[in-house]
């Protein structure tokens, strides 16, 4: 993408939040993850662990989830504030968000975190996630 930009004369932007101030929840890049215990739990207590796993580092997590994600993460707009944690089925407003196609299939899927911003190192992010799921022992 930037190499055709670049033959045009533009140049991509990765920010998360380009225009500042405005009354928009900004760009995210999800990250949606399951492992076995996730799509074999049959049951809300694997899910309540695992999403549990993640309010201890939430320091962390930011810290790897892209640049200026403040600006992103304001509690406005589809977003959990940057430094709180919280998770729900299908809360949108949530840190994660636990799909309704998951309960609808017996507490069977994945799980979405929607802190990660699109300018974030999805290795970076992938690795935090991993680590910390790691961490609930399920």
């Amino acid at each position: 993408m930037e190499r055709i930009g670049e033959s045009y004369g533009i140049w991509i932007n990765y920010h998360c939040k380009p225009l500042g101030d405005t009354d928009w929840n900004g760009s995210g890049m999800h990250a949606n993850f399951s492992n076995t215990a996730l799509r074999t739990a049959g049951n809300k207590d694997v899910y309540d662990k695992i999403c549990q796993a993640f309010e201890p580092f939430v320091k962390e997590h930011i810290a790897v989830y892209g640049p200026d994600n403040h600006l992103r993460l304001t509690g406005k707009h589809e977003t959990q504030s940057i430094d709180s944690f919280s998770y729900g089925v299908s809360d949108r407003g949530a840190s994660i968000r636990i799909p309704i196609a998951a309960v609808q299939k017996g507490w069977k899927g994945w799980l979405e975190d929607r802190r990660p911003n699109s300018a974030a190192d999805p290795y970076k992010v992938a690795a935090r996630i991993i680590k910390t799921v790691k961490s609930a022992k399920v």
